[in-house]
C-alpha cells in the first residue's frame, strides 16, 4: 500500500481510539477484549474488521487505526497503556 504509516506514532486515530478507551468503558472493555486475545485469533479478527470496514468504506483514518491493531507488539503495547489507564483511572473514568 503506497504511502502507508512506518508506525503507529504516523496514524492519529489510533492514538485517539486509545485515548477514547481510557475515557469510554464500553470501549476500553471491547479493545481489551480484543487485544486479550491470543495472537493469531486476534490477527484475524481485525484481517475481518478491516475487510469489513473497507467494504464498507469507512474513512481510511479509521480503518488504518484498527489495521494497527494486527501487529503483534503495537497490540501489547496497547493492551499495556489501556490496562494502566484502566487501574489508574477506573473503567470509564475521565483522564485529565
Amino acid at each position: 500500500m503506497a504511502g502507508a504509516p512506518r508506525s503507529v506514532g504516523e496514524v492519529p486515530l489510533f492514538i485517539e481510539m486509545l485515548r477514547v478507551a481510557c475515557e469510554n468503558r464500553m470501549v476500553h472493555d471491547k479493545l481489551e477484549a480484543l487485544l486479550s486475545m491470543p495472537d493469531p485469533r486476534r490477527q484475524a479478527i481485525v484481517h475481518a474488521w478491516v475487510n469489513d470496514l473497507l467494504i464498507a468504506e469507512a474513512p481510511p483514518e479509521f480503518i488504518a487505526a484498527i489495521a494497527c491493531l494486527k501487529d503483534d507488539a503495537v497490540a501489547e503495547k496497547a493492551y499495556e497503556v489501556i490496562f494502566q489507564c484502566g487501574r489508574r483511572e477506573g473503567h470509564g473514568a475521565r483522564m485529565p
